[in-house]
C-alpha cells in the first residue's frame, strides 16, 4: 500500500456512490485557543463523517472494490467498523451482519439496528466477537470486511489523509491518532509516508502497538479502558504493523483519566460530541504526553461520534 493506492481509493468512493463520503472540515485553530503552545492546532472534524467515524471510509471501498454475494456482508466490530458496514451495505441495498462484543455501546448498537443489520452480540471483547464472525463468514459465503486489516479499508481509512493535505494545501508538522487495530494510523503512513511526523497513541489499557514494538513482533494483549468499544482489538493488524514500522516513530500511551479529562474538554468547549477514542489526540496534548514546537502545526484526528451524549457531563 502506497500513496498510489489511496489516491485510487479516494477516486473510487467519489465516483462509486456520490455523497456518500463527506468531506469533513479541517478546523484551524490558534494553538492558545486549546490552551497548547503551539502555533495552530488543526481538528480535523472525521466525527462528522457519514456513519460517525473514518470507518465509512475503508468499509465502502471494501464494498465497492469486490463483489458482494447473496448472502451479504459481514463484520466484527466494537461498534463503528460494523456501523460504517450497515450504512454502506444500507446506501448499495445488500444485506449486513454485524458481529459486536458485549463491551459495546447500547448505542452503538441501537444505531445499528437503527440501519437494518442484524446484530449478533456474542464474546467479551471484540477478538471472540470477530472469531465468531469468521465461523458465520464461512458458513454463508458472505463477503467479510475487517474492522482494519484489509488493503481496502486502510487505503480508504488514508484518503482522510490525503484531503486533509487537499485542504490545506500543504502539510502539518505532526499528525496525532489513535490506535486500536491500526487501520486509521496504517493509512494516515500509506499517505503522508516521512513528510510529516505521524504520533500514534493508545490508552495505557490497550497497548496494542506498544507491546508489539517491545517484543519485534504482533502480540496479543489484554485490553480494557474508557476506550475499549472502539480501541479494543487484542493485536495491531498486520498492515497497520508493517506501515508504522515503516513510517511512524513515535509510539505514546495515555492514562484513562486524561483521555477522559481531554473528551469532556471537547464537549465542554468547543460542542464537540465524541468518543473516548477521539480524544486521544487533545489528550496527548493537554497531559503533555507530545509536546509540539513553538511554532508548530500540529493536526488532531477527531475520529468518532458514536456516543451517547448522558455520558458528556462530568
Amino acid at each position: 500500500m502506497n500513496r498510489d493506492a489511496v489516491a485510487q481509493a479516494a477516486a473510487r468512493l467519489r465516483d462509486g456512490h456520490a455523497g456518500f463520503i463527506r468531506e469533513t472540515p479541517l478546523w484551524r485553530l490558534p494553538g492558545a485557543a486549546l490552551g497548547i503552545e503551539c502555533r495552530e492546532v488543526w481538528l480535523k472534524l472525521e466525527q462528522l463523517q457519514t456513519s460517525g467515524s473514518f470507518k465509512a471510509r475503508g468499509m465502502l471501498n471494501r464494498l465497492l472494490s469486490n463483489p458482494v454475494p447473496a448472502a451479504g456482508v459481514i463484520v466484527a466490530s466494537g461498534g463503528n467498523a460494523g456501523i460504517a458496514t450497515a450504512a454502506a451495505a444500507r446506501a448499495l441495498g445488500v444485506h449486513c451482519e454485524v458481529f459486536v462484543p458485549t463491551v459495546s455501546s447500547p448505542a452503538k448498537q441501537a444505531r445499528l439496528r437503527e440501519l437494518g443489520a442484524q446484530v449478533v452480540v456474542t464474546g467479551a471483547v471484540y477478538a471472540e466477537a470477530l472469531e465468531a464472525c469468521l465461523a458465520r463468514q464461512r458458513a454463508t459465503g458472505a463477503l467479510l470486511t475487517h474492522a482494519y486489516d484489509q488493503p481496502e479499508v486502510v487505503t480508504g481509512a488514508g484518503t482522510l489523509a490525503w484531503e486533509i493535505e487537499r485542504q490545506a494545501g500543504g502539510l502539518p508538522g505532526s499528525v496525532l491518532v489513535s490506535v486500536g487495530g491500526g487501520g486509521l494510523v496504517a493509512g494516515l503512513a500509506a499517505w503522508f509516508e516521512d513528510r510529516t511526523r505521524i504520533v500514534a497513541l493508545e490508552p495505557e489499557l490497550a497497548p496494542t502497538l506498544h507491546r508489539a514494538r517491545q517484543a519485534g513482533q504482533p502480540v496479543d494483549v489484554a485490553v480494557s479502558g474508557i476506550a475499549a468499544d472502539s480501541l479494543g482489538a487484542k493485536r495491531i493488524g498486520t498492515l497497520a504493523w508493517e506501515l508504522t514500522q515503516r513510517w511512524v516513530r513515535d509510539a505514546l500511551l495515555l492514562p484513562d483519566t486524561a483521555i477522559r479529562e481531554a473528551q469532556l474538554w471537547l464537549w465542554k468547549e468547543l460542542k464537540l460530541a465524541v468518543e473516548p477514542a477521539a480524544a486521544l489526540p487533545l489528550a496527548a496534548l493537554r497531559c503533555g504526553a507530545y509536546v509540539p514546537a513553538a511554532d508548530e502545526a500540529v493536526c488532531l484526528i477527531v475520529c468518532g461520534a458514536n456516543v451517547d451524549p448522558a455520558t458528556l457531563v462530568g
